[in-house]
């Protein structure tokens, strides 16, 4: 009997969420409620929200948040009638978009309200990016944040905080992706979309105020297995600018202090900038390199700080060996099927230590032990910037000060789980 496995994913599922949802938080008297109001599209004469959740066969809904306020202590959550995700504009769409497009959108716009005073471009794969990277125009943005990551940009996300033009949109027409997101368009960027069928073409003109969101929290939900919630304020990096960093100084249980030897150029200090802004759209536990405006390994969702710092490292290297291989041979490295021209990638590779020579290393946590920062200096990482507050800092600060490395402390962490 034959099963077309491909049928799962062309449906629209009916969902049977309701018109309206009101969430109430009540302290005796006092009651505060949000209402919310289902998002739907009409395309080919089917009016739809989400086509399905994260899988075939998940139910799924999105709202926007049309009336209520809500304020918890001195914080008060952004406000109805800014939308920005959820009044998305679908210029083009094949078919109606999925829960993992609009998470995809949601997740690079969270990494972009931090950057809107350059071009910048942020390509997302299943909520983490794969590419984030700033440029001259945004075409150039694109082109850096699409080579940092070329196989796992297929099929993904890219958002742009810039109006995409006929030189980024030829640019993005040479690879397949799911989903771009944008201020605007021009014509003739739409009329070469137009070429990709099932290309969702997603305008965001609010987009313009990006920035007004990168000082306002949000009501962040979590499920639980047995319908339970957990409810937060959404989390805010506050080490924006080199004046909130701090200057890594501790005493060790001696009683010997310890300092930070060198602080950072202005160079490093932009890319630890920019890879801390980054790192507040990664799952952790992560560690990141950046290096000139763009991110070179992303490590994402591991369970020790070796590891993950490990995991960016490698990726490092395998993503700088398929970028070789696609520009000397026009073929993925995966695909090469030829030991020699495999070798030759690996070797170009390894002279360039994966591109992560003279990079900044960026971790979500403090590096509990020197190990963690280790993986990234024996690969020529100059600066690095986390939260601090280890037990063992000073050990970090010492390591740091053996290979003449630059680091910096936030004074937060930014975990994303």
């Amino acid at each position: 009997m034959s099963v077309d496995l491909k049928a799962a994913y062309k449906t629209v599922m009916d969902d049977h969420f309701t018109p309206t949802l009101e969430i109430s938080f009540v302290d005796g008297a006092q009651r505060q409620t949000l209402v919310y109001e289902k998002v739907a599209w009409t395309i080919d004469g089917v009016r739809k929200g989400l086509r399905y959740g994260e899988n075939p066969g998940q139910e799924a809904a999105m709202y926007r948040l049309v009336n209520g306020n809500l304020v918890l202590g001195d914080v008060q959550t952004i406000q109805p009638g800014r939308s920005l995700v959820t009044d998305a504009e679908l210029l083009q769409f094949g078919k109606h978009p999925g829960k993992i497009n609009l998470t995809d959108a949601d997740n690079a716009l969270n990494i972009l309200r931090f950057l809107s005073s350059t071009p910048c471009a942020v390509i997302v794969k299943h909520n983490n990016p794969c590419g984030v990277a700033k440029g001259s125009t945004i075409a150039e943005a694109y082109d850096r944040a699409n080579k940092a990551d070329l196989l796992a940009a297929f099929g993904g996300c890219i958002a742009l905080n810039r109006t995409c033009d006929k030189e980024t949109a030829e640019l993005i027409t040479r690879n397949y992706a799911e989903v771009v997101v944008a201020p605007d368009f021009t014509e003739d960027a739409l009329a070469l979309f137009a070429a990709k069928k099932n290309l969702r073409v997603m305008k965001i003109a609010a987009m313009e105020r990006l920035e007004t969101y990168a000082t306002e929290r949000f009501l962040d939900f979590k499920s639980l297995m047995d319908g339970g919630l957990i409810a937060q304020l959404s989390f805010l990096p506050e080490a924006r600018t080199a004046d909130k960093l701090i200057v890594p100084e501790v005493t060790d249980k001696a009683g010997t202090v310890h300092r930070i030897a060198r602080q950072p150029t202005a160079q490093e200090l932009d890319d630890l900038l920019f890879g801390w802004l980054v790192e507040s759209g990664v799952t952790s536990n992560s560690v990141l390199f950046v290096k000139d405006g763009v991110t070179v390994g992303i490590g994402t969702g591991e369970q020790d700080r070796v590891g993950v710092a490990e995991i960016a490292r490698d990726k490092a290297y395998r993503k700088l060996a398929d970028r070789y291989a696609r520009e000397t041979y026009a073929t993925p490295y995966n695909e090469l099927n030829d030991p020699v021209k495999q070798a030759a990638c690996d070797a170009f590779a390894k002279e360039t230590n994966g591109g992560l020579k003279g990079s900044a290393m960026v971790s979500d946590a403090f590096f509990p032990f020197r190990d963690g920062a280790e993986v990234g200096i024996r690969e020529g990482v100059t600066a690095i910037i986390q939260p601090g507050g280890a037990i063992r800092d000073w050990d970090v600060i010492d390591c740091c000060n053996e290979h003449n490395v630059a680091m910096v402390f936030t004074g937060q962490r930014s975990f994303k789980h």
